[in-house]
This record gives structure tokens, C-alpha cells and sequence, in this order.
């Protein structure tokens, strides 16, 4: 482990409580010190819920380490059932008490609860969030799911979405919708929305929706492998991967694909004429697996994007990801380290960020405009509006997000341009305030000696730096670097407003 200042995933108990926060009827006992009831603030926080997480800490102290904390454990076992009645306990420990090894698991069974107890085994010291979520269905579903008749009509189960996910909760109504339109019922919902009786009743489903690798694939192959239920493999972000999901659905049920698109808008957009100032704009995406690998598919083709760059932070999905960027041929970065995700966007250059709301912040350290298409998010990115990822809708959104900080931006750079301009300075006032223009009173700058800017044995002259804050944002990191590569090779130090413009025609041949 190593200190830093921002993560992209907590630990794997982090994981755990998405799961049982998103359920209903169940309740988790972690064995924690006192610090660690941090996390209940994820939820009620920046997910903003109604309610607390079903988590109960067992919050010992450095004080107690030198007595029995296996008694305290089961003391607040025995009180969280005592008081909540879950019709499932779950139990595990954080990454501090597991140090201790207590064996939750043990000690919940030995006291003899009368409702299933769920032991976790998440390794923290190697494993993190995403990890952690994906165990703790994993072992819920293989503790109460069985094999039994199907239903009679045509139902599915949709998987993997979890508290603090991404849209989860509009992606599961679009696509709900949507399957409902093909003649497709969902059996359960699960963890989101889930109780412990609901997963007892995933087998008599005909097959499974596997809507986040992340968090649901190992219990998507659980069943796949002890109820003999297939499991969908695309994830439908994007017109693209939308109609290869319900022909993917269309080819396990025999139902017809063929579905109501009246509500889609986004082609259309991407095809208009105004839509052509975002052709071949460079993106660079970063964010979980699935995510970005959708959004890649849909930057370059539906939107007309180039993709210069993309990475994910969870290695479980590594070699997916690996796959996906060899479509794109860009080299594709897998980490967890925020310091190399900025160094790379930097390096890349792009005008466009796809990411988590570290790449907001990287986006705003660097001048580059940046949309959220992954968790880790903040409390903006939880919306009270509709606002799917999935689906037509989600296509939609898509569209919207990512376009707008692109036209914002040339906007900022237009009102930038003209603020010299006798109607648009800051002394001419609001023209719908009835202000009229007054011409622009000029200050005479103090004479001073020359400076210049240094970036190695490179320096700028200041008529050539102002010069430079004129080039559009988007493109001023690729005209500086250009410049800066120009006047290396050709031995110039001081670069002048005619070393930049000589730049310019060099790499515009």
C-alpha cells in the first residue's frame, strides 16, 4: 500500500457495503476501529439517500486490542440481528481489524443466529472495491440462489448494479423498458433493490442481464454454471452496443429485436451539420473497463471522435480493456495512480477528457474540457433528473454530455477573443441592461525590462506568449509543444511571434 492523496477505489469492505446498501432485508456486521465508519458518508453524502446504510461497526478502539474484540464482535452481531431482523447477515471485517484475525464468519455462526450468515473473504491488502462488491454478491448468490422451474413467460435477471454506481439506477429503468418492449419480464433486480428472498428466486429466470462486469460477472457465471441460465455479454451504452444487446437477447429468447426507437435522437445529431465541428476531435478516456470501453465504441463511431487514449483503473478487467484499445491503436494504460493518468493526458494532448471526476480535476489543472462517464463520481454526478448511461435515453445523455463542454469551451474562447472589442469589454456593461457601448479606455502598461517564460533551455518571449493565449485552449498544449519542437531543432532559445507562426506553417504542410 502507499499514501496518496485520492484513490479510485476504497478497500473491498467498501465494496461490500455497495452491495448491502443497495439491497433491502439484509444487514452487514463489519469488524472495524472507529475510523473506518467513514464510509457510511459515501452514501449518505454524495449518493444522498434516504436512509442509512444497513451497516453495523463493531468500532473498537486501540484500547481494546489488549482484551477480546472476538467478544465485541459477537456482541454487535448479536445486536444488529436482535434489532434489524434481516433476513441475511452478512460479515466481514475491514482492512485494519483484519490484522487481528478474528474470523467474523466463525464467530457469527457460533452464535447461532436463526437467518442466513454470509462470511466475506476479502483480501485488503491485495484486492479493492470493485473487487469487493462482485465477492459479496458472488457469495450471497451461491449461499441462497437454487436451481427450480422456470417461469412460464419469458423473464431475465438483471445483475451487477449496486449502490454508488454510476446512473445504475436510471440504467436499470431504461433497460426495463426496453427488454418490456421485446416481451421480456424481469424476474429480480439484484443487489439494487434485491432482498434476500428475491435471490432465492434468480433460478427460475430463463436467463441473465449481466449489466456491470464489475461487480456481477462472477455471479452471472455462478448461475450460468448451477441453474444453466446464459448471460448476456454487451453492455448496451450506445445505439451500437444498444441494438447488438437486443439482438443478443433476441437470439437466447427467439423474441423479436425489433423495438420502438422513436425516442432516439442522438444519430441524428451526430449526422447534422453542427456536429461537424466535433468531427475528429481527440478524446482520451479513463475510467472502470466498461465504461470505456463503451464510450471509445461511441466517441469513434457515432460521434466521429479520435480516440488518442484510454485506461482503467480495476486490473480484473485489464485484458478486456487491452482488447478494446487494439481497436483504436493506442496503448492502453492500466493503473491506479491519478499522477500517471494526468502525465499521460498531458502527453496525448487531447481536447476532449471521457473520465472519473479525478480527470474533472486533472481536466481543469490542464485546460482541457472533461466529462464523467465513470465512478468514482461526486455529488453532481448523482442527479435527481432522469439521466441514464444505457439504452436510447442513455444515448441521448451520451450526446449531451460530452458535447457540451466542447461547445462551452469554444463559446469561453470566443468571448475571450472578442474582449477587446469596444461592445464586449468588461467597462461596456450588459446590452440587456440597456448599457451602451463606450469605447475602451487603454492604460498604458508600466515600462519594464523583457521577461520571459523558460521551459528548459527554451524560452518564451512575452509578445510570443501572448501571441500563444490567443490559440484556442484545446489546441494551445499541442501549439506550444509543437513550437517548442520547432525551435529545438532549429536551434533556436528565445521563441518570437515569428518562431511561432513559422511553427505553424511547418506542421501545416
Amino acid at each position: 500500500m502507499k499514501l496518496t492523496l485520492w484513490t479510485y477505489e476504497g478497500p473491498p469492505h467498501v465494496g461490500a457495503m455497495r452491495v448491502a446498501t443497495a439491497m433491502k432485508g439484509v444487514h452487514l456486521v463489519l469488524h472495524a476501529p472507529q475510523g473506518d465508519t467513514y464510509a457510511d458518508l459515501l452514501f449518505t453524502m454524495i449518493e444522498r439517500r434516504d436512509h442509512r446504510p444497513p451497516v453495523t461497526f463493531t468500532t473498537f478502539q486501540a484500547s481494546d486490542l489488549g482484551a477480546d474484540t472476538a467478544t465485541l464482535f459477537k456482541n454487535a452481531a448479536r445486536d444488529a440481528h436482535a434489532r434489524f431482523k434481516p433476513q441475511a447477515l452478512i460479515v466481514g471485517a475491514s482492512c485494519t481489524a483484519e490484522l487481528i484475525q478474528d474470523d467474523p464468519g466463525g464467530l457469527a455462526k457460533a452464535i447461532g443466529l436463526d437467518c442466513p450468515v454470509i462470511a466475506l473473504d476479502l483480501p485488503s491488502y491485495s484486492r479493492k472495491e470493485t473487487f469487493g462488491a462482485d465477492e459479496t454478491f458472488h457469495a450471497l448468490v451461491r449461499a441462497l440462489a437454487v436451481p427450480m422451474a422456470r417461469t412460464e413467460a419469458i423473464t431475465c435477471n438483471l445483475l451487477g448494479a449496486t449502490a454508488l454506481g454510476f446512473r445504475h439506477r436510471d440504467d436499470v429503468t431504461e433497460i426495463t423498458r426496453l427488454l418490456a418492449q421485446m416481451g421480456v419480464t424481469v424476474n429480480v433486480c439484484a443487489p439494487l433493490g434485491a432482498t434476500p428472498d428475491d435471490l432465492k428466486r434468480l433460478g427460475q429466470a430463463h436467463f441473465n442481464v449481466l449489466l456491470y462486469p464489475e461487480t456481477g460477472e462472477s455471479a452471472a457465471r455462478l448461475l450460468e454454471k448451477t441453474c444453466g441460465q446464459p448471460f448476456t455479454k454487451v453492455v448496451p451504452i450506445g445505439v451500437g452496443a444498444t441494438r447488438d444487446f437486443l439482438a443478443e437477447v433476441a437470439a437466447i429468447t427467439g423474441l423479436s429485436a425489433q423495438v420502438d426507437e422513436t425516442g432516439l435522437r442522438q444519430p441524428w445529431w451526430s449526422a447534422s451539420v453542427d456536429s461537424t465541428y466535433l468531427t475528429g476531435k481527440r478524446v482520451f478516456l479513463f475510467g472502470d473497463a466498461t465504461h470505456v470501453i463503451a464510450a471509445a465504441r461511441v466517441a469513434a463511431r457515432e460521434i466521429g471522435f479520435t480516440v488518442v487514449g484510454m485506461g482503467c483503473y480495476n486490473r480484473e478487467q485489464a485484458r478486456a480493456l487491452r482488447s478494446a484499445a487494439a481497436l483504436y491503436g493506442v496503448t492502453p494504460l492500466i493503473t491506479d495512480d491519478y499522477l500517471e493518468v494526468e502525465a499521460a493526458i498531458a502527453a496525448a494532448t487531447p481536447e476532449l477528457i471521457l473520465g472519473t471526476q479525478m480527470e474533472r480535476h486533472i481536466g481543469k489543472r490542464l485546460g482541457i474540457p472533461c466529462a464523467v462517464i465513470s465512478a468514482p463520481v461526486h455529488v453532481q454526478d448523482f442527479p435527481a433528473r432522469y439521466s441514464p448511461q444505457m439504452g436510447w435515453e442513455g444515448a441521448n445523455v451520451l450526446f449531451d454530455t460530452w458535447v457540451h463542454p466542447l461547445v462551452m469551451g469554444l463559446e469561453e474562447h470566443l468571448l475571450t477573443m472578442f474582449r477587446e472589442d469596444f461592445e464586449f469589454h468588461d467597462a461596456a456593461g450588459a446590452s440587456h441592461h440597456g448599457h451602451k457601448a463606450t469605447a475602451r479606455v487603454e492604460t498604458p502598461e508600466p515600462v519594464k525590462l523583457p521577461e520571459v517564460t523558460t521551459k528548459g533551455t527554451i524560452r518564451w518571449l512575452p509578445d510570443a506568449e501572448r501571441e500563444l493565449k490567443k490559440i484556442p485552449f484545446f489546441v494551445r498544449n499541442t501549439a506550444r509543444r509543437n513550437t517548442e519542437s520547432y525551435a529545438v531543432a532549429r536551434g533556436v532559445e528565445a521563441i518570437s511571434i515569428d518562431t511561432l507562426y513559422e511553427a505553424k506553417a511547418h506542421y501545416a504542410r
